[in-house]
């Protein structure tokens, strides 16, 4: 979405090393920060830059604020074969979803199925590197996560519910299938991307476009937020995003038993949730053939007739397939208004910032929202 006046490229390995670079200055272990920094690089990579460089700040200033504690120890506080709860006391998003990820994947691969639900967390990036995990082990894969509440129920007024993405993946020949959507409108941080950039947001029919006008509404609670998939009302299907987001609930804090979208960010704690979970096809036949059987109904898909003024007919992890290969060729492209922010981060945790990206300078928009996001 970042148009060319408002990015920069840069190489994907001068990234990772800030990014490892940084993190262990926030007081992660190598192993950690390695973690923390592909799953953000991933969505970089994958062209999904809200949820990418642009975040790093964020988690800092999580940690200054005491929302995301660096020694916390995950707690399993209920297990059986194919599930688990873990809380996380605060911890890393990343670290947590990694963990209860590799869980649910090793419960799928005994028992058939995988189910793991974490309370107390923090911000996890995308959902879909989670079930990314499990397809790369030829399993099926499911993320998802609720967040501060910032979806605006159909018919209602008042934020309840976050974003609350959900994420599918599927081992498939020649590209697996990687589905990954938030189930609002928009997310917040494509808001703030729009916000660095100094740009209006598309008009989808909402109240507001000026993104640093929804943003300060929602950083500092004076109601509103953004629209559930689907817009505000029934006609396109409001209810239906409304309803998506109910399920990313329901995985996330009403099985680990946390906190709800609308206790998040609350009370000096982020109370973030998150679920988890991996299926094994072996248990409902030949993996191979199950793979060539959803492989074939994916080809279908693309060479089906094309609407009109349209040549392709993309399946979902297609576009972000192509844009790994893109991005790691001609750089990560970045927004001026993030490298504005890297570079205050670089400043405070005594990183030289010029060692890293030479004489660039950024620059951000006069419009830009400067509150905590």
């Amino acid at each position: 979405m970042a148009d060319a006046k408002n990015t920069v490229l840069f190489p994907y390995e001068t990234l990772k090393k800030l990014s490892m670079d940084a993190f262990q200055k926030f007081g992660f272990s190598e192993k950690e920060a390695d973690i923390i920094q592909d799953v953000l690089l991933t969505s970089d990579l994958f062209g999904i830059q809200s949820h990418g460089m642009q975040r790093m700040v964020r988690y800092h200033k999580g940690i200054t604020n005491g929302l995301i504690k660096i020694d916390a120890k995950p707690e399993i506080v209920k297990e059986t074969p194919i599930s688990a709860v873990i809380d996380g006391h605060d911890g890393m998003g990343q670290l947590l979803g990694h963990k209860a990820m590799e869980m649910a994947i090793e419960k799928a691969k005994k028992s058939g199925v995988g189910i793991v639900s974490v309370r107390n967390s923090n911000h996890y990036g995308i959902a879909g590197y989670y079930a990314k995990m499990a397809s790369d082990q030829g399993l099926i894969g499911f993320s998802c996560t609720n967040s501060e509440a910032i979806m605006v129920p159909t018919y209602a007024r008042q934020a309840m519910l976050g974003s609350n993405p959900i994420a599918w993946t599927v081992p498939a020949d020649p590209v697996d299938f990687f589905f990954d959507c938030s189930t609002t409108v928009v997310t917040r941080g494509k808001l703030e991307m729009y916000n660095k950039m100094g740009k209006a947001t598309p008009d989808g029919g909402v109240p507001s476009t000026d993104a640093a006008e929804v943003l300060g509404n929602i950083s500092r609670h004076e109601g509103g937020g953004i629209l559930p998939l689907g817009g505000a009302t029934e006609v396109l299907g409001g209810h239906k995003g409304y309803g998506n987001g109910m399920i990313a609930e329901l995985f996330s804090s009403i099985l680990s038993q946390g906190g709800t979208s609308n206790k998040c960010m609350v009370g000096g704690k982020s109370n973030i949730c998150h679920g988890f979970m991996a299926i094994n096809p072996e248990f409902f036949g030949d993996p191979a053939e199950i793979k060539k059987h959803f492989s074939q109904f994916l080809q279908e898909l693309r060479e089906a007739p094309k609407a009109q003024g349209q040549d392709r007919i993309y399946t979902h992890g297609e576009k972000e397939h192509e844009s790994v290969a893109k991005v790691k060729a001609e750089g990560i492209p970045v927004l001026n208004g993030t490298m504005l922010e890297v570079q205050d981060l670089c400043n405070e945790l005594g990183l030289d910032f010029k060692s890293y990206f030479g004489d660039y300078v950024p620059e951000a928009p006069a419009t830009m929202f400067k509150g905590n996001y």
